[in-house]
């Protein structure tokens, strides 16, 4: 445990100064960079406003500030200019009028940017701990730029406040590294959680799916008007999971809950194995307390915690970010939103390259699929003004409340339907019609418009376990499988062709594959066993019925991958859509099988329906009543 050097007021009192002295030592012109986040030292700025009648052309530089930021008051516009890396809450309506300077910039090239003297600081203000007996004080819960900027910084000067955890890692500084210190004992801003929407939710679990058990995962800041922080209402979603690892930004109180609950012991990270690494923190009194002088955490600065080849070295990393606007062909704007800045580029980028580079990794972009007061946030256009942040060739997965896209390597015509088909019902219409006209796709998708409907993913997800251990995940069809379905077709042998269609057919029509995946889940049901790949689902099996509502009965029919036949899967498939044919109030199935086919034969004989059959020019027609 961390011993204070308890005549450290003594031993260092030359530099010891009120608040009000330390920062007369501020001029005009001056460039002042303010500590980040919750460890922003409130009783330095403070100070700095009161001298607000003595300064002018004081430029503040700042990274993500929580607390009040009185020095963006109208009445001090001639004081101070406020230059922000990262929107916050406390600064937005500053830039939207006009009266800020943002500079967009990855955060890995952040610390990079001050060592250079590109950008260089005047005076830093930060918050550390009292020094320990060898001299070395704690950046505690703001590490990020905050070293570096202190590093690089003419003068420095700390508020030394014995409430800010002492943070393991590359956090420490020295204190003849320093030249004022200013001791004030005062509470550290905390960061409420807030009531998570029923949409964040439903997005939230979505995600949760894409998440295997061991692997890293990064959280991203982000927060959207009316739906809270998307990535962080993931956390919650994943108390099933087993061995996770944490490499992120932010550590916050949905991390230390999982940790709690065992769900965190990062045991298969490739790199800080056991450790949860981040380089700031941000959350309630409780969860300061618990990074206090804790081993299983590292604080690092940006330029090692957003460095992409770092993060690339996890097996199996999960970066989950926001965004709040994307087009038909991918490109993601998360900074800026009706043409104004809004936050800004973050760590979003230097997290996506990573995860792109890990072995299993998955960039996933969260986004609702509309906006609080309704316009669709999947657009065929970005908005004037809106700011490019992932480029429509780096962007991997895409999750709304309706479900997950997959557009790494994906045509555009491919890309634009998986967006559509993830948006809002009551825009999909427009969105098709506006994406013909911009020739993303081609003009015979007019024919599916109406039928790009994602099912419920309730009652009709199941997993199968093989006898071998392998895991087959079954859900409802969505058009996003289309070139999985494709590639399913053109890859079954011609004698399992044969047997499902009837027909020695070489080729498959656009329209009939879109048949398959283009369907209204209600008199149409379609449903795919898969396999997880890092580059999306493999699907081995495809299950399906076609009510005829005079009848009340439906045609059922699926077809195996060949390498996965005679293990199961067909009988396992038919009993999922007999349940969920019961489910829908229907009375029974049909179908038509070769005279040959004897499994599929096997297969309902042995279902325990009611089960009778005729044959006709080597047609066996059945009927199954349930």
């Amino acid at each position: 445990m961390v011993e204070y050097d308890a005549l450290w007021q003594e031993k260092y009192r030359d530099m010891i100064m009120t608040p009000g002295k330390a920062m007369s030592h501020i001029k005009s012109g001056n460039r002042v960079f303010l500590g980040t986040g919750c460890g922003e030292p409130v009783v330095l700025v403070d100070a700095l406003v009161k001298r607000a009648g003595n300064l002018a052309d004081v430029e503040i530089v700042e990274l993500l500030t929580k607390g009040d930021a009185p020095y963006v008051d109208r009445k001090y516009a001639e004081t101070f200019k406020v230059n922000s890396f990262f929107i916050g809450r406390n600064v937005r309506e500053l830039y939207q009028e006009g009266r800020g300077d943002y500079t967009p910039i990855l955060m890995f090239d952040i610390p990079a940017l001050l060592r250079s003297g590109k950008l260089p600081l005047d005076v830093a203000l930060i918050q550390v701990t009292p020094p320990d007996k060898r001299g070395k004080m704690s950046l505690g819960i703001s590490v990020d730029i905050v070293k570096s900027a202190a590093e690089n910084a003419s003068l420095v000067i700390a508020q030394v406040n014995p409430l800010m955890p002492w943070t393991r890692g590359d956090s420490l500084i020295d204190v003849y590294d320093l030249d004022i210190l200013v001791p004030a004992e005062t509470q550290l801003i905390e960061r409420i959680p807030e009531e998570t929407p029923a949409v964040t939710r439903k997005i939230a679990q979505l995600v949760a799916a894409l998440v295997p058990d061991g692997a890293t995962i990064e959280f991203g800041l982000g927060k959207v008007p009316g739906y809270g922080r998307l990535p962080l209402a993931v956390a919650p979603c994943l108390m099933d999971r087993r061995n996770l690892g944490i490499h992120t930004e932010l550590i916050s109180d949905e991390i230390m809950e999982l940790m709690e609950a065992g769900v965190v012991t990062g045991k298969h990270k490739a790199v800080d194995r056991g450790k949860v690494i981040g380089s700031f923190c941000m959350g309630s009194r409780k969860l300061y307390d618990y990074i206090n002088d804790n081993p299983l955490f590292s604080f690092r600065p940006t330029d090692y915690v957003n460095d992409a080849n770092v993060i690339g070295k996890h097996n199996n990393m999960i970066t989950i970010n926001m965004a709040l606007e994307i087009d038909l062909t991918g490109q993601v704007s998360s900074d800026s939103e009706d043409g104004n800045f809004f936050s800004g580029i973050g760590g979003q980028v230097d997290f996506n390259r990573g995860a792109a580079r890990s072995s299993g990794g998955r960039p996933i972009i969260v986004i609702p699929s509309t906006s609080a007061g309704g316009t669709s946030r999947i657009v065929s256009r970005l908005s004037p003004g809106s700011g490019v942040v992932i480029s429509r060739g780096t962007v991997h997965y895409v999750v709304t409340e309706y479900g997950s896209a997959y557009l790494h390597g994906k045509s555009v015509q491919d890309r634009t339907l998986a967006l559509i088909s993830i948006a809002h019902p009551d825009h999909r219409p427009q969105l098709l019609k506006e994406a013909i006209e911009a020739k993303f796709v081609r003009e015979e998708f007019a024919d599916v418009e109406g039928k790009f409907v994602v099912a419920s993913q309730s009652f009709m997800k199941t997993k199968y376990l093989l006898k071998d251990g392998t895991e087959i995940n079954f859900r409802p069809i969505h058009p996003t499988d289309e070139p999985n379905i494709r590639d399913l077709l053109y890859a079954l042998s011609q004698e399992t062709i044969y047997y499902r269609f009837m027909s020695h057919q070489e080729k498959f029509g656009q329209r009939q594959i879109q048949n398959f995946v283009y369907i209204d889940h209600r008199t149409d049901i379609a449903i795919v066993g898969t396999l997880p790949e890092a580059y999306g689902d493999e699907i081995i099996v495809v299950g399906r019925y076609y009510l005829d509502e005079r009848t009340n009965r439906a045609e059922v029919a699926f077809v195996v991958r060949d390498k996965w036949q005679n293990k199961g899967l067909g009988t396992f498939v038919f009993k999922h859509l007999v349940n969920i044919a019961k489910a829908n109030g229907i009375s029974g199935f049909t179908a038509e099988v070769l005279r040959n086919n004897n499994r599929m034969q096997a297969v309902f004989n042995h279902s325990g329906l009611n089960v009778t059959s005729v044959i006709e020019e080597g047609v066996y027609s059945f009927v199954m009543d349930f």
